[in-house]
């Protein structure tokens, strides 16, 4: 019996040459389309870390903007004008030594303290060691989490934005119970303020800042005479809710990220509300301008021409009634923020030097990955407008 002869397609195969060329092509394949997937990941990280850095940004100038611009409000007559008037208003009932840095010292409405080495024209090294404000009170320089080092603090005091018309004053035992329009008393609690404690009474004539207890629509200001004021609807009286602000960087211990804060003082003199209102804001800086007018006062009214920039030092660093007097030149704030996305959003070394109000942040010698942005403002402060 004889074999018969293998046929060719029986013995078609691949041969080794064409396996390994097979697998050079695939390998090739294989790693471009790993570069693609990774060069779409560092895109997507980056986008996501510039977004997050924009919205945080938006959002810390925002809050900024809106108190900034509240700052000198005092009912229908402005701080500025109070003191030209020279009729001793607003009336403080609380302790504070004019121009002390006290929370309660309301006849200073805005403030500031400088970092070292902020001015224009400095240098900070991310990932240093920066150095916090000198000279904060001890209210300021004792929040937890502490200010951070290289960023400046901002400290606000005003009447709220909408008051509640008064329709009735009574003195009885030295104290004083007001009572407000009752569909509107709700306006002293708003932003998360269950409990008020601080207050302020204005007609288009004076002002008084006191403590006081909320029950209902009623206050009580014990040891306040509050009946000085004609009550609605023959007058103009308002009912606020005084604000004792202070903002700044501190770091969240959680993430470890600066973030900007908010601690809002009550009638004890302490803040006791302390607040991240946005995550991801590594620094602060602030430069103020000042009316044209050196010492404002019954002959020397403010002009309303903001014609000097300064940093918080160069406004006054006076712990007295000179320099509240300083303070009250201010008529315009420029905010500078330094936004950081929350994650690393890149592995590659940074090579921009992003500036903030002429101050100059250098590359840190191990990159941390995270994106960085600079951002300015100029916050024209309405309730310093003379003669409003």
């Amino acid at each position: 019996m004889t074999r018969s002869a293998p046929r060719p397609w029986a013995m078609a195969g691949v041969s080794l040459v064409e396996m390994m060329i097979a697998l050079v092509i695939g390998m090739i394949i294989m790693l471009g389309v790993i570069q693609v997937f990774a060069a779409s990941q560092t895109a997507s990280r980056l986008s996501e870390g510039a977004s997050r850095v924009q919205e945080n940004a938006r959002f810390a100038t925002e809050f900024l903007e809106r108190d900034l611009r509240m700052a000198g409000h005092m009912g229908c007559v402005n701080d500025q004008a109070h003191v030209v008037k020279n009729l001793g208003d607003p009336v403080n009932h609380l302790v504070a030594g004019v121009g002390s840095g006290s929370p309660l010292d309301f006849r200073v409405s805005i403030q500031g303290y400088e970092a070292p080495n902020t001015a224009p024209g400095g240098v900070l090294t991310l990932g240093a060691a920066w150095t916090a404000p000198s000279g904060l009170p001890a209210s300021i320089s004792g929040l937890n989490p502490a200010p951070a080092g290289g960023s400046d603090v901002l400290v606000l005091r005003f009447l709220g934005a909408e008051g509640v018309p008064v329709n009735q004053i009574s003195l009885a035992g030295g104290a004083s119970t007001v009572t407000g329009d009752a569909d509107r008393i709700t306006r002293m609690t708003k932003d998360g303020v269950g409990t008020p404690t601080l207050f302020g009474i204005a007609d288009c004539g004076h002002a008084d800042i006191f403590a006081g207890a909320l029950s209902g629509n009623q206050v009580k200001a014990t040891g306040v005479d509050l009946t000085r004021y004609t009550t609605q609807p023959t007058g103009q009286t308002m009912l606020y809710r005084a604000e004792s602000l202070v903002y700044y960087i501190g770091r969240n211990a959680t993430t470890g990220v600066n973030g900007l804060r908010r601690a809002r003082a009550d009638s004890s003199g302490a803040y006791s509300t302390n607040e991240e209102v946005v995550e991801g804001i590594e620094n602060l800086q602030l430069m103020f301008g000042l009316d044209s007018t050196p010492v404002i006062g019954l002959a020397t009214p403010p002009v309303g021409s903001v014609t000097q920039a300064a940093v918080a030092s160069g406004v006054t660093t006076a712990t007295d009634a000179a320099g509240a007097g300083q303070w009250l030149r201010v008529g315009q704030v420029k905010v500078g923020l330094l936004a950081v996305s929350p994650d690393r959003s890149s592995s590659i070394d940074a090579v921009n030097r992003p500036s903030v109000l002429g101050v100059e942040f250098a590359p840190a010698a191990n990159n941390d990955g995270r994106y960085r942005s600079a951002y300015e403002v100029s916050v024209a402060l309405r309730n310093r407008l003379f003669g409003n």
